[in-house]
């Protein structure tokens, strides 16, 4: 009995677990203050994946497309991002960065997005916007190949690579959170704040839980501003939170600029949030102070009310982004709780490479299985025609089907996650994120009992 890292063996895919590459650019472009994306493509790899952060988020937000048709395929279609450019500067005079998504469709027919950002430079910009800040940056994220995951990667160190710009120290950290929840950020740069640690956030969508104002509806953008992004050149070091969500960016730092880079822990659960708290410790010599070693303790606690006689022994299917999903299954094990699959819903060949997997494979001593490119398919075939049992499923809304059918209480946690109200505010990260999800799925398997008129408790009493 072990950990496998297994492939789905079909070459087909049946309910994706993640969506395209450019979908995981505009999550990142939002993020910036004064940006507005145009991807170049149909209208459906805007509006489709608007409306999935929208419901997301529950927030509205400015994302613009090139709308390509079927002329595009034969003739090219460069002159629409040139359109699409001078319309948004005439319409939105406060808009400074303008990255052009590529998508499948132009990537296929071979539009050059680069040349037409340097005609674009040479001849619109100079003759009909004279002394205005705009900054055109092309990001490739060709949908055929990779995920969401890989396009939020791509934007965000295409972001710094055309940003960052050598100067003096400016006693900062980096820190790139990749893919989370504006109640993620909000609890990380809680616990920077504790330890008095100035950092730049990449990419601050705190803003995107947005007020209702008496003047009117407010539209939501991120904070990040483009000297943020220059003075990322000039940090003390580079904390990515992520392995595949910031981490190119981090390295591209270090390598051109030499700011020191980590790579992770993602602080889901205790034992992933000291080890954060530590690498922050290491790369500004600031103390962890008191409160948060109080905050540490409240969260062990409400962790012990709940693990030995509740959730030890609990069978869990968990899919989301990799990084979460692996650590949501580190802090599964942490609370003795038993992860039998794990789903990694895209094509990267370096999950084998992952030192957090080859540990699971070292350690874990009963059948787990991480299958990557993998699909929904994979999980409700082991539970229909395999005879997998669960007592939870973790995981965003998209696979709720497999928890409707086959009677298995879920937990919701990830993108997109919209059957569920207010799952954005709250951190699943740091020592507040891990009372969360354990309280979630705690009273996810209460709510379950008294459904299925279990009228007495089934505990743990060994």
């Amino acid at each position: 009995m072990s950990c496998e890292l297994l492939q789905k063996e079909r070459t087909g895919v049946i309910n994706p677990i993640f969506t395209c590459q450019p979908a995981g650019a505009q999550y990142a472009s939002i993020g910036i203050r004064e940006c507005i994306g145009i991807v170049h493509g149909g209208q459906g790899c805007v509006m489709f994946v608007r409306l999935l952060i929208s419901q997301h988020l529950k927030e509205s937000f400015e994302i613009a497309s090139s709308s390509l048709h079927e002329d595009a395929a034969v003739f090219g279609a460069c002159h629409r991002v040139e359109e699409g450019v001078d319309v948004l500067l005439m319409r939105y005079p406060d808009v400074k960065v303008i990255p052009i998504i590529s998508t499948c469709s132009t990537e296929i027919i071979g539009d050059d997005i680069d040349g037409v950002v340097r005609k674009l430079n040479e001849e619109l910009l100079p003759t009909k916007y004279p002394g205005r800040e705009v900054h055109l940056i092309p990001i490739h994220t060709p949908s055929f190949v990779g995920s969401m995951v890989n396009g939020y990667d791509v934007a965000v160190r295409d972001f710094v690579k055309y940003f960052a710009t050598k100067g003096e120290p400016n006693g900062k950290l980096n820190l790139i959170t990749g893919w989370v929840n504006p109640g993620d950020v909000s609890a990380l740069k809680h616990l920077l704040a504790e330890m008095e640690v100035d950092a730049t956030v990449l990419f601050e969508i705190e803003s995107f839980d947005s007020p209702t104002m008496p003047d009117g509806n407010h539209v939501s953008h991120g904070d990040t501003t483009i000297e943020d992004l220059q003075g990322t050149a000039n940090a003390i070091g580079t904390l990515a939170l992520n392995r595949y969500e910031g981490a190119k960016a981090a390295k591209y730092l270090e390598e051109k600029f030499a700011v020191p880079a980590v790579i992770g822990p993602t602080p889901v659960g205790i034992r992933n949030t000291d080890a954060f708290l530590a690498r922050v410790k290491e790369m500004t010599g600031k103390p962890i102070p008191r409160s948060l070693v109080i905050e540490r303790g409240i969260a062990i606690d409400a962790l012990t009310d709940l693990v030995h006689m509740h959730l030890a022994d609990k069978r869990v299917a968990i899919y989301a982004n990799p990084d979460l999903a692996i650590a949501l299954t580190e802090f599964c094990l942490d609370l003795e709780m038993k992860p039998l699959v794990v789903l990694l819903g895209d094509d990267n060949p370096f999950y084998e490479d992952d030192p957090r997997i080859k540990r699971l494979r070292e350690n874990v001593d009963f059948p787990m299985e991480i299958i990557t490119n993998a699909d929904f398919w994979e999980l409700e075939d082991r539970i229909k025609n395999r005879g997998l049992e669960l007592d939870l499923i973790l995981g965003h809304s998209k696979g709720r089907f497999i928890s409707i059918d086959y009677n298995i209480p879920m937990v919701r946690v990830g993108f997109p996650t919209y059957d569920r109200a207010g799952i954005f505010r709250h951190p699943v990260v740091g020592y507040a994120g891990a009372i969360y999800l354990a309280e979630q799925m705690a009273n996810a398997i209460f709510t379950d009992m008294e459904h299925k008129k279990n009228k007495e408790w089934i505990l743990n009493v060994w």
